[in-house]
């Protein structure tokens, strides 16, 4: 049987909406997932952009798409954890579950990790396969449409947050750069997580003001001055963590000068390039971390939050058809929150 798929033919040309076979059960641990809602991010516009095509080496044309919910179609023989019926979360990796990092709880890092949406076919299509290791029962009071960009940007910023954790005790500040798809998420963690003063930076009153219901101490707009109100507003010291969910177009600059000595900048965003002189990060002893997505449990932990309201998503729907017509909106600025994809027969 054929299905709808998102489907990338050449890299700086816009993905098509074709027919593709239905993907088919047959590994023991194989779970057929029905697609409720798959979220846009801008990953995906660097992916047709070619930004990741050296790194990934993927074969044209295939199926984009990375963030998935929905519902079991079809398990193997051997899945225990999720039935058919079963509105789940797609965590992004399909882990070997036999490597050191893997039984370390590290699977972000699996020595045999395939990506969905990025090395392989994805889930913006009616149908994706993925594996028992993937899934993430929901809770009965989440919908797969309202969530499904949690399984990468919201795991992504999550991941970070718990990174930063153990840094921001009471009385510390961390300066979050971008209150977007990614960092209205971020804001959320970190009021849910943490005792930190949370100030959010972005050009966009309306990010700015979205920042301010979801926790946000204090928030200072992308002027040309933000690096200073940022230093005024930490009593002339900067933050002890910088969170750049944007990486680019200047933001990696300003998110190390509003550091303090022995601060920490957290890169998430990409895109742009961190440069700076040896000299400085010696004499400040800064750290500079970088971050991926999260683990298997760091997104148990994150549905957790969800199910009891602490993190939601600011989201806009589309009908898979008008995949292209999204990516217009988010590449415009356009797209605030996060946009998911919902394939008609959902």
């Amino acid at each position: 049987m054929a299905m709808k798929a998102v489907r990338l033919h050449e890299y700086t040309r816009r993905p098509v909406v074709e027919d593709v076979p239905e993907p088919r059960v047959s590994d023991p641990l194989d779970v057929l997932v029905e697609i409720g809602g798959a979220g846009l991010c801008r990953t995906d516009l660097h992916i047709v952009e070619g930004q990741w095509a050296r790194k990934t080496g993927v074969g044209l044309p295939y199926t984009i798409g990375h963030e998935n919910a929905g519902w079991v179609r079809e398990v193997g023989a051997a899945v225990t954890n999720v039935r058919p019926g079963d509105a789940v979360i797609v965590h992004p990796l399909v882990t070997c579950g036999l490597c050191r990092a893997c039984r370390g709880g590290d699977d972000v890092h699996c020595a045999a990790a395939r990506f969905p949406g990025i090395d392989s076919d994805g889930g913006m299509a009616e149908l994706l396969l993925t594996s028992a290791r993937s899934v993430v029962r929901l809770s009965p009071s989440l919908h797969p449409a309202e969530v499904a960009a949690l399984a990468d940007a919201g795991l992504t910023a999550y991941h970070a947050v718990r990174k930063a954790q153990p840094l921001l005790y009471p009385g510390t500040s961390v300066a979050v750069i971008g209150a977007g798809g990614l960092g209205h998420i971020g804001v959320q963690c970190l009021a849910a997580m943490t005792p930190a003063e949370i100030i959010v930076v972005d050009r966009s009153a309306e990010a700015l003001k979205l920042a301010e219901g979801l926790g946000a101490t204090h928030t200072v707009p992308a002027d040309g001055r933000q690096v200073e109100s940022v230093i005024e507003l930490t009593g002339g010291l900067g933050a002890h963590v910088v969170l750049d969910f944007v990486g680019e177009d200047g933001a990696e600059r300003e998110g190390v000068a509003m550091l303090r000595r022995a601060g920490s900048y957290f890169v998430i965003g990409y895109g742009g390039s961190v440069q700076i002189p040896t000299i400085d990060i010696i004499s400040t002893e800064i750290n500079v971390i970088g971050n991926l997505v999260g683990s298997y449990n760091d997104l148990d932990e994150l549905m957790a939050l969800a199910a009891r309201g602490k993190v939601r998503l600011h989201t806009r729907t589309y009908p898979m058809d008008a995949v292209n017509d999204a990516m217009d909106d988010l590449d415009g600025g356009r797209l605030r929150g996060r946009g998911i994809l919902v394939p008609s027969r959902s």
